[in-house]
C-alpha cells in the first residue's frame, strides 16, 4: 500500500469528522495534524484522539501510529489564538 500523502489524510479525517480547522503536515511517514472540531466538546485527548482514529478507520491502521494530533475545540483554538496574539 502506498503511503498517503498529507493531503489524503486531512480528506480522510475531514470525511469521518466535522472540523472547523484542519491541516495535516508530513512526509508520508510521519504526519501531524493540527484537529479543530466542536465534537471535540467535553472529550479527554485520548477520546478525542480515539474519535480521529475511528474517522480515519482502516486506511491508516498501518500509519496511524506515525500521526501526531493536536486537537482541540473551537474555543480551546481560539483561546490560544488570543494567547498567541494572532489577527485573522
Amino acid at each position: 500500500m502506498a503511503d498517503p500523502t498529507p493531503a489524503e489524510v486531512q480528506s480522510y479525517i475531514a470525511q469521518g469528522l466535522a472540523c472547523s480547522e484542519l491541516q495535516v503536515e508530513g512526509d508520508g511517514r510521519h504526519f501531524f495534524a493540527t484537529i479543530v472540531s466542536a465534537e471535540f466538546e467535553g472529550l479527554s485527548r485520548i477520546k478525542r484522539h480515539q474519535r480521529v482514529y475511528a474517522a480515519l478507520g482502516d486506511r491508516m491502521r498501518e500509519q496511524i501510529h506515525a500521526l501526531s494530533m493536536k486537537t482541540l475545540t473551537p474555543a480551546e483554538h481560539a483561546a490560544q489564538g488570543a494567547a498567541l496574539h494572532h489577527h485573522h
